[in-house]
Order: structure tokens, then C-alpha cells, then sequence
């Protein structure tokens, strides 16, 4: 079972600035994941030329289960609000996480995580790095209980605050959450931090640790997928293969992260 976590920065190329639904469509083609997070997810945005890429993404993974969690409704960095309920702002352009699977979902959960109260200094790259002083956009978790070859699985996907501090408190708020579903329990998204500060917050296990961001040369890892150990069974333990690829064409400017665990059933 191969699990994948991507941001895909609304499929933007950081060297010409297109979005491309063909480039989009090869980078996850060669992911060959059988469940699959993304953040940064644009859905009917103008700049992204009005494309649903969770359904885009789906297709391209022929996975027959999916669904798209709207942080906002509007345009990240201008005027949004927060969306009301799953299907607030359904006309509108939205922006936000998707979960892919090739395994039916027995049921979904969605949770909102309000943005950090002050704005914080956040580096863009540039001719020389400089710091600018953003505001923080709400988050939202998307989980489901899957059926896989391990038996039903509780996997979510998220996007956690840049802002730090508060981006830990919003991670042990979804682990807290997580818990009360179904065991075992996987986390995949963009958590903006390293590996050992959420493993050492939350008390789950990263199942691969390579560096994801910035793209063209890694440097530090913030995207992750973890595991509960409570009630894990062995098979999801056995990782088997770790990668951050570099594609073909760059959609992004993080990279992936996929995590191939043992095909041993339940």
C-alpha cells in the first residue's frame, strides 16, 4: 500500500508560473498512490484556470473515492471567508485539502482550525530572502475511515498553520480529534514543522523522514505521514520504501512524500 502527501501549491510551476492540467495530471500519475493527501488545493479559482484538481488528481490516480474540504471560500491572500458547513460556497471558488483513495470510504470527518491571531514573519525567496509579515488563513482537517488491505483505517489530511506555536497547537487538537475515531490512525499533510517536533508532540511515528522543501534542493522536511501506534497493526509498520521525488516538471514547490508500507492483510 503506497501512501502519498503532496502540497501542491495549487499546481503552480515555480519556473514559469502556469498551471498546467497536463503536468498536473503526469506528477501524480507517477505517484501510483493508493490513498493520497494534497493541500493547497484550488477548486474553481481563477488563477488556476477554474479547475476542480481534486477531481483532476483523482482521475489521474483512478481512484474512485475522493472528496475536497474547503479551508476557504474566496481567494487565499484577499477576500474569503470561512466556509459554514461541508458544502458552504459549493459555486464558488474554494481553497483547501483533498483526500484520494483507490479504497472505498465507510464514512468522513471534517474539522475546522481557526487561523493564529497576529500575523507572522514568514521567508520568500527572491533575488535574496527577505521576511514578510503575513496573516495566518484558517485550516480544516479531512479524515475518513477506509477500507484497505489492513482492514478499515482512519487516514487525514491537513494543512497546519506556518506560524509556529500555533501550528502545535493545532496539530495536537487533530490528533485529539483523530482519536476519537477509529484505530489505527494516519496522518498525512504540509504540518510545518519537523518530523521530530510532531513525533515528539503528538507521540506518533513519521513513517519516513527525507527532506520535502524547497523543491528544487530539500532542505527541511514539513510534510509527514504518521502513524498512531496505539492499536497499529505490524503490516503498517513495515515500511517497505521511502521517496521524495523530483518531477518531471515542477507543479510545486514542495515535493512529495510517498511511503510504501507491507502488503501483509489484516
Amino acid at each position: 500500500m503506497r501512501m502519498a502527501t503532496y502540497n501542491l501549491l495549487h499546481g503552480r510551476s515555480p519556473h514559469d508560473g502556469h498551471v498546467d492540467p497536463d503536468r498536473i495530471t503526469a506528477t501524480i500519475v507517477d505517484l501510483d498512490a493508493d490513498i493520497c493527501a494534497l493541500q493547497e488545493v484550488d477548486h474553481a479559482q481563477p488563477r488556476s484556470g477554474h479547475l476542480d484538481l481534486t477531481a483532476l488528481a483523482a482521475a489521474a490516480l483512478t481512484a474512485g473515492t475522493h472528496r475536497f474540504a474547503a479551508a476557504l471560500v474566496g481567494t487565499p491572500g484577499s477576500t474569503y471567508r470561512v466556509p459554514r458547513h461541508d458544502h458552504d460556497g459549493h459555486d464558488e471558488p474554494r481553497y483547501g485539502v483533498s483526500l484520494i483513495s483507490r479504497y472505498p470510504a465507510r464514512h468522513w470527518r471534517t474539522l475546522r482550525l481557526g487561523p493564529a491571531p497576529v500575523p507572522a514573519p514568514v521567508a520568500v525567496g527572491g533575488p535574496g530572502p527577505r521576511l514578510l509579515l503575513l496573516r495566518d488563513e484558517p485550516r480544516v482537517l479531512l479524515a475518513a475511515v477506509l477500507d484497505t488491505p489492513h482492514g478499515p483505517v482512519t487516514v487525514a489530511a491537513t494543512h497546519l498553520s506556518f506560524v509556529p506555536g500555533w501550528n502545535l497547537r493545532q496539530l495536537r487538537i487533530v490528533t485529539r480529534a483523530l482519536r476519537a475515531m477509529p484505530p489505527p490512525r494516519l496522518l498525512l499533510g504540509d504540518l510545518n514543522m519537523p518530523a521530530g517536533v510532531a513525533a515528539a508532540a503528538t507521540g506518533w511515528r513519521p513513517l519516513g523522514r527525507l527532506p520535502t522543501y524547497p523543491a528544487a534542493r530539500p532542505r527541511i522536511q514539513l510534510d509527514h505521514i504518521l502513524l498512531d501506534p496505539r492499536d497499529a497493526p505490524p503490516a503498517l509498520t513495515a515500511v517497505t520504501a521511502v521517496a521524495a521525488p523530483d518531477p518531471d516538471v515542477a507543479v510545486s514547490d514542495h515535493r512529495p512524500l510517498t511511503v510504501t508500507v507491507s502488503t501483509g492483510t489484516r
